[in-house]
């Protein structure tokens, strides 16, 4: 996606929020100047802390979660023994909201920073697990006895293999994660916590009313979305470079 659509849908969106404020002339809708103003005056003084602390608990959740769930999706896919056993068990968790689960870790794990960023790596792991076993299963089978007929072992097959071709499948689920990742990270920032955008926003506008303070971190939480998002496209682009060739 070109950088100029971004910037043209981020300009309409901003155009709809200005005309809703001005319909609507209430407290709980500044203007986007008004809250961009504070964004800026918060980013220099405590906003900036928020901002750190919660992009430090999702990108451990994510990189967690690849570290785990991408080895294990392949070696499900890449194994029709432990696809047959293990299969079954995905499908019974999978469709488990794991928001359900907060409470559960917390009681666990405590209120720290371990069980926010184990909320994050569960909802991750899954949606990685499916889709890595499903993009290795999915590997012609003409192709890998081609291989083995040249000498590749296995570890050379999930190398040169399985690893390039559920890259795609990696990143797609990062992806689509994103959203519910920071979504459940504010859920998981409301309990006994300091620090965090979900804090601050509950904190500002619930405590405080300080609304347009509320409405910056709202801000602060979109980018840190949208900046993970782009991220990982970055990634896409500098590891699936073959995907971009005409």
């Amino acid at each position: 996606m070109k950088r100029s659509d971004v910037l043209l849908a981020a300009l309409g969106l901003v155009f709809v929020w200005q005309i809703a404020a001005m319909l609507i002339q209430r407290p709980i809708l500044p203007a986007p100047w008004v809250v961009m103003t504070v964004f800026f005056q918060e980013m220099g003084e405590n906003l900036v802390i928020h901002f750190g602390v919660s992009l430090w608990r999702v990108s451990a959740g994510m990189f967690l979660s690849v570290l785990a769930a991408a080895p294990a999706g392949l070696a499900i896919g890449g194994s029709k023994t432990w696809n047959r056993i293990l299969s079954p068990v995905i499908y019974l968790l999978y469709p488990i909201p794991k928001v359900v689960l907060v409470p559960i870790v917390f009681l666990f794990l405590g209120i720290g920073d371990t069980a926010k960023i184990a909320i994050i790596f569960l909802i991750l792991f899954f949606q990685i697990v499916v889709l890595v076993r499903d993009q290795a299963a999915g590997i012609p089978p003409q192709l890998l006895q081609s291989l083995r007929s040249l000498g590749a072992g296995r570890r050379a097959l999930f190398r040169f293999v399985y690893l390039p071709a559920s890259l795609p499948a990696i990143l797609t689920a990062l992806r689509q994660s994103i959203g519910t990742a920071v979504a459940v990270l504010y859920v998981t920032e409301l309990f006994a916590t300091k620090y965090g955008l979900g804090y601050y926003i509950y904190y500002q506008g619930s405590t405080l009313f300080n609304y347009p303070a509320m409405y910056a971190g709202v801000v602060a939480m979109s980018l840190l979305g949208l900046g993970m998002y782009f991220a990982v496209d970055w990634l896409e682009r500098k590891l699936c470079r073959w995907k971009f060739v005409s």
